[in-house]
């Protein structure tokens, strides 16, 4: 395994100030890369929807590491189906056509777990990923993301471009979205259990039925993930990145309740949806190419979260 040193390397990091681009970055500083040395646009003035864009921010640069995307919980997903396919697969497509045009040495795409088939067996196979249909309320999201995995694959076999693709399961941890409007499972339920023990309410109502299992990977172990695959895989098959676990969503809410001190009725909403019906990774596929493996365990990542947004919500 020849293993690629960042040290002196210039880095595009798209999504960089976002919330697993912000522990990215730290990694990246951790391995010795100088900070001057990092690029991160900003979409106010690098929309990379835009080609020009795309090919402004990778010039001279040795590696991007593309994390940027247009990204929320389930019914963000429901409202913005049109939004989340065009700017992610346009974004992302522009992106790696410019780094190869530029003649960046790595390319770093990230996908999602919302690209595997609704009915997947169960731990999820990285060859399973083209055995069906998405769950339909990520489909549009996943599919988008997924087209990097192809752009990957094609340009590998034309132009001997040197592109991963990386699968991470759902992601939570301290600096994470907790608006209601966008966030994903975790923070959304941190945010209900903190409004509710604040308003002195007995109950909270949560979507589905509470029998969907999700994995959840915490987002620094995520950011070691990335930057281990950054210098060691050199290949375009694609990996998963997870922790390996799974919990329903009903133990989900009693674990978080139980860490929090609420006390109150759970209420399931059953006329929302569940999403996928069943998530767990075959994770060995990581361990094997670059040596990766989840250190944070669900309890451990779920106090550190819970801390930092008692910390957060008094500054707001």
């Amino acid at each position: 395994m020849i293993e690629l040193k960042l040290t002196n390397k210039k880095i595009l990091l798209t999504g960089g100030a976002g919330f697993l681009g912000s522990y990215t970055l730290e990694k990246l500083i951790d391995r010795g890369v100088k900070k001057e040395n990092v690029f991160i646009p900003r979409s106010k003035k690098y929309d990379l929807r835009i080609k020009d864009n795309c090919s402004k921010v990778v010039k001279n640069k040795d590696i991007v590491i593309h994390l940027a995307a247009n990204v929320g919980g389930i019914g963000y997903n429901q409202k913005h189906p049109g939004d989340l396919f065009y700017d992610n697969l346009i974004m992302s497509t522009h992106l790696m056509e410019e780094a190869r045009r530029a003649g960046v040495e790595k390319y770093v795409a990230l996908g999602t777990i919302c690209a595997y088939p609704k009915f997947t067996s169960v731990p999820f196979k990285e060859e399973n990923l083209w055995d069906g249909y998405p769950e339909e309320t990520n489909a549009s999201y996943g599919l988008a993301k997924k087209m990097q995995l192809v752009q990957s694959q094609a340009y590998r076999s034309q132009y001997g471009f040197n592109s991963i693709f990386l699968l991470p399961v759902n992601l939570y941890g301290p600096r994470d979205e907790f608006d209601p409007q966008r966030s994903h499972v975790i923070p959304a339920l941190i945010k209900k259990i903190y409004d509710a023990k604040k308003n002195n309410d007995n109950s909270i109502v949560v979507w589905g039925t509470g029998k969907a299992t999700r994995e959840f990977l915490y987002v620094e172990d995520c950011a070691e993930g990335i930057i281990l695959a950054t210098e060691k895989y050199n290949k375009s098959e694609p990996v998963n990145l997870g922790s390996g676990m799974e919990i329903s969503i009903k133990d989900l809410v009693k674990l978080i309740a139980k860490l929090m001190n609420f006390k109150g009725k759970i209420k399931w909403d059953r006329s929302k949806p569940d999403g996928q019906p069943k998530r767990k990774l075959d994770i060995s596929k990581a361990l094997n190419e670059f040596d990766f493996k989840a250190k944070t365990n669900l309890t451990e990542g779920l106090k550190k979260t819970i801390r930092w947004f008692h910390k957060y919500i008094q500054t707001q």
